[in-house]
């Protein structure tokens, strides 16, 4: 059993309140009151919230962020800088990337990920003996990154609506859905750690055939299930080519829509679209920082809330690791393509980044709350950036960044924060899978 005493604390519905006390027995918290520090409590000074959830994640992007950011195109031409790297991976340059990517993510303060994992076999596609080796590698880096991970095992079988996949597109296939299922079922059996969630996703409608779309949304009926939803305007139109509907509506006639599904980027959505998707209670997963560096687009976020669907966020690409970032992003992007400032409150915002993102994930955290996991995160209220302010939400949401995260503590765990060794993990693994 351990005690903190949290200086100013962000209890949800009540707002940021000042001498919070929270019990925690392993790694959930069993008792929340306020009141004076007791002897034996650890003191966090500053603000604390619950932790964050990054709800989409590639690890392996984390190679790519300086290098892409320059070049001319869109996000077919970055795409193909990506394979280059994904072609180059095994289950232990994996391993090393994926550890010094979460490691970074801990230091920002999340406690949660989930990861759309699509990259399962060898070169030219052949399984490594272990089937699921680098589903396995990616579960392993996490746990000693200290994060939760829900390994949102991805079925991809062809590279465009009716396109055999080529070239490292190979190393995504399982060539079947009975063959994914198999897989992704053995992977579930062998998980026995409640810090980690096996979800499932459809890569997009593109890369899985219409036909198999419901069998993917069903082969995991408990778990989260996410898929890349409208995220270029170049799969809007050749699904309607296809298919006579948009990508939402194709998941709708083939009972994709519901509660655990997550829609990422949800970027080109129709009026119809953002009605099924409220009408569903679908989460939204929004990647601000990835959808601006890929030129994707501004995704309709208020409308989709005010339809019924609960927004969450992702880091996705990891140009940038800051969640602090992708929470003000959905509401500086809204006003640039709104024309109008306050669409979103700041505790909505950080609900969404907690929460909201927790729960799309399979956990039961991202609030100071009895039988939460125990998520601990504090802010300097004096920094640079947050000094001033009225240290509430909106210090968080609006000043505060990565940098200002002066303790984590992870499912009861406190987190060792070291930059310096976090940089020379990430600049040696990256190394590995980007040298000539």
């Amino acid at each position: 059993m351990t005690t903190y005493w949290c200086e100013r604390a962000w209890l949800g519905s009540s707002g940021f309140v000042d001498g919070v006390v929270v019990a925690v027995d392993g790694p959930h918290i069993t008792n929340v009151s306020e009141g004076e520090p007791p002897q034996v409590a650890e003191r966090l000074s500053g603000l604390t919230i619950p932790g964050f959830a990054n709800c989409h994640s590639h690890a392996f992007h984390r190679a790519l962020r300086a290098r892409t950011q320059q070049q001319r195109g869109d996000f077919w031409t970055w795409r193909e800088t990506m394979y280059a790297v994904a072609d180059r991976l095994d289950p232990d340059t994996y391993y090393a990337l994926a550890l010094a990517t979460y490691r970074e993510m801990a230091l920002t303060g999340i406690t949660a990920v989930g990861e759309f994992h699509y990259l399962h076999h060898g070169p030219g596609g052949a399984p490594y003996d272990d089937a699921n080796a680098m589903g396995h590698a990616v579960v392993q880096a996490a746990r000693d990154a200290g994060l939760r991970i829900a390994l949102l095992d991805t079925c991809y079988l062809s590279a465009g609506f009716g396109a055999e996949p080529s070239g490292v597109q190979r190393r995504f296939s399982d060539g079947t859905v009975d063959a994914w299922r198999d897989r992704v079922s053995a992977l579930d059996a062998d998980v026995a750690d409640p810090a980690v969630v096996v979800g499932a996703a459809i890569h997009s409608v593109r890369a899985v055939p219409h036909t198999a779309l419901g069998d993917v949304a069903s082969a995991l009926p408990k778990a989260p299930l996410h898929v890349h939803l409208s995220e270029q305007v170049a799969e809007n139109t050749a699904c309607l080519q296809r298919h006579g509907c948009t990508p939402t509506q194709l998941l709708a006639v083939h009972g994709v829509l519901s509660e655990r599904l997550s829609a990422v980027h949800a970027t080109h959505l129709t009026a119809s679209d953002i009605a099924l998707l409220g009408q569903a209670k679908c989460n939204a997963c929004f990647c601000p920082t990835t959808e601006r560096d890929l030129a994707d687009g501004i995704g309709p976020s208020r409308q989709l809330a005010d339809a019924g669907a609960t927004l969450t966020l992702g880091s996705d690409s990891h140009a940038v690791i800051d969640m602090h970032e992708e929470m003000r992003a959905v509401e500086l992007d809204e006003r640039l393509g709104s024309g109008r400032r306050g669409s979103w409150a700041a505790a909505d915002l950080l609900h969404a980044a907690t929460a909201g993102g927790h729960r799309s994930l399979g956990f039961t955290a991202g609030e100071i709350a009895p039988g939460a996991w125990a998520d601990l995160v504090t802010l300097d209220p004096s920094s640079p950036r947050t000094a001033g302010t009225a240290a509430d939400c909106g210090t968080v949401v609006f000043a505060a960044t990565a940098a200002d995260v002066t303790s984590v503590i992870a499912s009861g765990r406190r987190v060792e924060l070291d930059p310096d060794a976090v940089g020379r993990d990430l600049a040696r693994s990256i190394s590995a899978v980007t040298a000539p």
